[in-house]
């Protein structure tokens, strides 16, 4: 998510002290309970768990900060039915509702198989489907644009830069939309746990459901079968059915043991093992989860469990995704998978170094010298002189690291403008596009020539304004940069001249995802 600007924050402090100055604040303590009763249970549901509007819950605040929080409530949110409440509520009655939403429940919210079952809705008929696109424009060659300003997304034509739909997504959508195989179905999912499907063809939503109450991201099975959603809260990794989004599953996340439970961090499909790979975040163990409905025999945690009659517990409770654990030293927040998908390299929490680990051997091969808090899931690969290499941004160093796949060495360091947070190419470009969204030079895209590892020119889309997520068109012509601003824009470059094509508007702008690109796994984007 993008940080304040110096003037919003400016404004916004303005318009928090005249709050603090109107008239008629009242002496005695707020309860907060009592007015989120009167003025917030309708939209955002008892509980705090999100009705018409998202849940209000520590988990849910990661990124926004108490003083813009009461901003919010006090002025409203702009493209969205929050309503302004400073006519309504003095000073410090915003300053306990803040306080409110931001603590823990007294009691744990509780979201499991009733929960989920009771929040699917079927908004079409998911069997009877168009066989057709009902458009003239090339399925293969659609982006889907998220719009965070408005919670929005935008169908857009890839070869004529024109938008074909537009429609709300689940609020705060997270983690880059999924594609189904076949590129005719893409999946959204929210912070707050709603996953939704949407028909590329018709153009229309199929159905949603709420899968936790604070999720990171989903993956979904290369056979196009199953979806996993990763969860912070509750700590479950959840299997939807792909077709209309089912419960299929919930596998609760806890060590070898069964004593300890953890946030799931995010869940990757692993393609040629028929399996998810699933980072936790507080146990040192990575998860591999088999959706093959034949896996091998091996294909098993069980090896791990310690306990006299915790196999039997583990078994059961897995036993249509079975697990397979890897021990390591540290949890591991961020992948980055080699082609064959054997070996993935993951950031260590310390953000200082990154780890090799053989899926197959299930174990620890090699330490990378890794500072700077690698960006890995936004790295990307290539052929360079006859050998694969690997590149990644930083979110803590103005540089790109690039590490020689055979051996697991940086070979170089290419200085940038900033910390960034995207790094992009296509296989049919000879340079890899890089922002520098982390620094205050957020409004620099440096290409970079894949051969040489020289940065051959640097963009300014908009001076001043943050740029960022570069994406491709499927035949790796034309470069799309977002300005990622509530009155922002996708900028179209031709890849080859570097020269700008066409502007078009949106509302914040924060992702655009070519259906080629992802389906068919281009090196140049992130899987």
């Amino acid at each position: 998510m993008a940080r304040l600007r110096p003037l919003s924050a400016l404004l916004g402090a303005l318009l928090w002290l005249s709050v603090i100055a109107a008239p008629g604040a009242h002496a005695a303590s707020p309860e907060p309970e009592k007015l989120y009763d009167a003025h917030c249970i309708a939209c955002h549901g008892a509980k705090r768990l999100g009705a018409t509007g998202p849940a209000l819950l520590p988990e849910s605040f990661a990124r926004l900060q108490k003083r813009d929080a009461a901003t919010v409530i006090a002025n409203g949110r702009k493209g969205t039915q929050m309503p302004a409440f400073s006519g309504q509520l003095a000073a410090d009655e915003i300053t306990a509702l803040v306080e409110f939403i931001y603590s823990a429940p007294a009691v744990p919210p509780v979201w499991g198989e009733a929960e989920i079952k009771d929040s699917r809705r079927l908004l079409a008929d998911p069997l009877n489907r168009p066989a057709k696109p009902r458009y003239a424009a090339d399925p293969l060659n659609l982006f889907v644009v998220v719009e965070s300003g408005d919670h929005h997304a935008t169908i857009l034509d890839g070869d004529r830069f024109e938008p074909l739909a537009r429609f709300a997504t689940p609020y705060a959508v997270h983690g880059g939309p999924k594609f189904s195989p076949d590129g005719r179905y893409v999946y959204f999912m929210s912070r707050d746990g709603w996953v939704m499907k949407y028909d590329l063809y018709a153009l229309e939503p199929v159905a949603e459901a709420r899968a936790g109450l604070n999720s990171r991201n989903i993956a979904i099975s290369d056979d196009g079968r199953v979806l996993a959603v990763g969860n912070y809260l509750p700590h479950t990794l959840v299997m939807l059915d792909a077709s209309d989004l089912s419960l299929l599953k919930i596998i609760p996340v806890r060590d070898a043991r069964g004593k300890t439970s953890s946030r799931v961090s995010a869940v990757y499909q692993a393609a040629p093992r028929h399996s998810f790979v699933v980072a936790l975040k507080d146990i040192p163990e990575l998860w591999e989860v088999s959706y093959d409905p034949k896996p091998p025999k091996t294909f098993s945690g069980l090896v791990h469990s310690y306990e006299k009659g915790m196999e039997e517990a583990i078994a059961s409770e897995t036993a249509s995704f079975p697990i397979r654990r890897t021990e390591l030293k540290q949890p591991l927040d961020d992948f980055f998978f080699d082609p064959s998908y054997r070996q993935l390299v993951g950031s260590a929490r310390d953000g200082d170094h990154a780890v090799v680990v053989h899926l197959d051997v299930r174990r620890e091969i090699a330490e990378l010298a890794l500072a700077g808090l690698p960006h890995l899931g936004s790295g990307i690969s290539w052929m360079r002189g006859g050998r694969r290499v690997m590149a990644t941004p930083n979110l803590g160093d103005a540089a790109i690291t690039v590490i020689d796949m055979a051996t697991w060495q940086p070979i170089r360091r290419i200085e940038t403008s900033g910390p960034g947070f995207f790094l992009r190419s296509h296989e049919n470009t000879p340079y890899a596009w890089a922002d520098s969204f982390n620094s205050p030079n957020r409004d620099v895209i440096h290409v970079i020539d894949k051969e040489t590892l020289e940065i051959v020119r640097t963009l300014r889309p908009a001076p001043g304004r943050a740029a960022a997520h570069v994406e491709f068109t499927r035949d790796g012509r034309f470069a799309l940069v977002s300005i990622w601003e509530m009155d922002g824009a996708i900028v179209v470059y031709d890849a080859a001249t570097l020269e700008e094509v066409k502007r078009i508007p949106f509302v914040k702008p924060a992702g655009k995802y070519n259906v080629y690109n992802k389906t068919r796994l281009s090196e140049g984007t992130s899987h």
